[in-house]
């Protein structure tokens, strides 16, 4: 048998105690043996040597003469080698760092080594060589021993002087043998080590409360930091909704000033030209004053009598000239005037500024648009739909369908595919070319055979247009919606947690109506009605539209 065979051989029938320093009670490193037989590791055996005078075995006490010389024994260390490779893994996946002070041993007298124990019954700390008196000696091998502990007093009972080893589950605190011989006599004391394993799993649970709480709080940091970001976006958003709004009133009241300036750059030129013809007829009448200021001239000097005498009528009087007295120039505008141009400016403002927050408010909407496709399950006979679902017409003809409970058997509704029953959702229809139709959302449960009358408490919300002209809502009783524009694109907005339905006029980006203070508890399906064809109005098809996000 190969020494290797031996070896794992012998590894398989040994344990790791007989392979251990009685010094260090620790897996052989370099053993080395004394001429009396024994085994020790080699710098466990120098150490204790060297401190002790006479040379003598720690175990047997046989005194060497001369101290022997060591080698190491090459077969008991290939022995302890995979013992001591595999305290070594165990100890590295223990280990745990520690952050208490060096604890030194109090028996050595000079250079003071660390302690590997602790006595509770002498209450001091020993290095390897001072405590092997306990480990060899049968009365102190009684004594028990721990861990190295710099504050070994709190292991120890202060009136008894004997070592911590039961618990008082009556006080909750650790005990001495003796102290249940008096004052805790009639308590219920356990073990330590009992005592610990039973706090040790309700520390298990309270750690396991901890480390929840622990996610529930990172949780909460995460969420707060989703929040935060979230926030940033959207205040991002809001500046360039900001900044686009200002923009846009700016540039219409920059029209206005524009406006303003140019009618009062045109009043004064008016002013000047009028002006300019005030001063020509006041040269004009001037020039004939300064002739006939010659010619009155000329005659009070004349010699000739009877000449004066003869002209002296025509001119004895000033000649004919406007009174300029309340002639004045005004190039000022008026106050009315002024107030009319703010008024216009205001208004002017006030349409702008609701127009473009409609015109944001809808771009937010459009982000919830979702794709729709219209179901055929629940298409009236008459209907016609596309291939691909996305658009309906009203045919002249009914096709052989069968009457399944989805289907509408007499109004020209359909629904689309897909019903939502929480958050938002939008969509947009082309309504363009149409005299007649109805569009809105549908109550899964609501009835879909016979007449039907689309209002909010028979599961529908609706808005229709009727004789080309005629926009209601489909309120209990209808509501006539007066509307700036005939809408060719109507967008549908459904928040189901606030019970809102929306319509708008995605082109005009203004607001149609909306149904509010619903409640809803079923899904919701988008709802389509071409209406039937008269006399070839309506002809066109509703068409379900992709939906933009740009905002003109």
């Amino acid at each position: 048998m190969s020494p290797v065979s031996v070896m794992a051989s012998s590894s398989s029938v040994l344990c790791e105690d007989q392979l251990q320093c009685s010094i260090c009670l620790d897996v052989f490193t370099d053993p080395v043996s004394t001429p009396c037989g024994h085994n020790f590791c080699m710098i466990c055996l120098k150490q204790f040597w060297d401190s002790s005078s006479p040379c003598q075995c720690p175990i047997c006490k046989t005194f060497f003469a001369k101290r022997p010389e060591l080698c190491v024994n090459t077969f008991i260390s290939a022995l302890a080698a995979p013992f001591r490779e595999s305290s070594k893994s165990s100890s590295t996946a223990d280990e745990r760092p520690s952050k208490t002070k060096k604890v030194v041993c109090d028996s050595c007298t000079e250079k003071k080594l660390e302690a590997v124990m602790s006595c509770l019954h002498c209450g001091v700390s020993f290095c390897n060589t001072h405590l092997i008196p306990h480990k060899t000696t049968a009365k102190l091998m009684k004594h028990k021993l721990m861990e190295p502990v710099e504050n070994l007093q709190d292991y120890i009972c202060q009136k008894h002087e004997r070592p911590l080893e039961l618990f008082c589950r009556d006080d909750q605190t650790c005990v001495c043998q003796f102290c249940t011989e008096g004052d805790h006599r009639t308590h219920d004391t356990v073990p330590i080590e009992e005592a610990s394993a039973e706090k040790k799993i309700q520390l298990e649970k309270t750690q396991a409360e901890v480390q929840q709480m622990i996610q529930e709080k990172l949780k909460k940091i995460e969420e707060i930091k989703h929040t935060v970001a979230l926030m940033e976006k959207n205040t991002e958003e809001e500046k360039v909704d900001i900044v686009e709004i200002f923009s846009a009133l700016m540039s219409c009241i920059e029209r206005r000033l524009a406006e303003l300036l140019g009618v009062m750059e045109e009043k004064q030129k008016a002013a000047e030209r009028q002006a300019e013809e005030f001063i020509k007829d006041l040269e004009q009448e001037i020039t004939e004053l300064k002739r006939r200021n010659t010619e009155l001239e000329q005659l009070s000097h004349t010699e000739d009598h009877l000449h004066l005498l003869q002209i002296y009528p025509s001119l004895c009087s000033p000649p004919h000239t406007q009174d300029w007295t309340d002639v004045t120039i005004n190039s000022q505008l008026s106050v009315e005037t002024m107030r009319r141009v703010l008024s216009q400016i205001h208004q002017t403002v006030r349409v702008e500024i609701k127009k473009l927050a409609a015109s944001i408010k809808l771009k937010r909407i459009q982000q919830y648009a979702v794709d729709v496709t219209l179901d055929p399950d629940t298409a009236n006979p008459y209907l016609i739909l596309s291939d691909d679902g996305k658009q309906v017409t009203c045919g002249d003809k009914r096709q052989d369908l069968p009457d399944n409970p989805e289907r509408f058997n007499q109004c020209y509704y359909v629904l689309g595919k897909e019903g939502f029953s929480s958050r938002r959702f939008y969509f947009e229809v082309q309504v363009s070319g149409k005299t007649a139709w109805n569009l809105g959302v549908a109550r899964e449960s609501s009835n879909r055979k016979g007449n039907i009358t689309a209002c909010p408490k028979n599961g529908y919300w609706c808005v229709c247009l009727r004789n080309m002209t005629d926009y209601l809502a489909c309120e209990s009783s209808p509501a006539c919606l007066s509307l700036p524009y005939f809408p060719e694109k109507v967008g549908v907005f459904v928040d189901y947690e606030e019970g809102l339905i929306s319509f708008y006029d995605v082109d005009a980006k203004s607001h149609i109506y909306s149904f509010t203070g619903q409640t809803f508890t079923e899904k919701l399906y988008p709802l389509f009605n071409p209406c039937f064809i008269d006399r070839g109005n309506s002809s066109a098809p509703l068409v379900i539209c992709p939906v933009s996000h740009i905002l003109a």
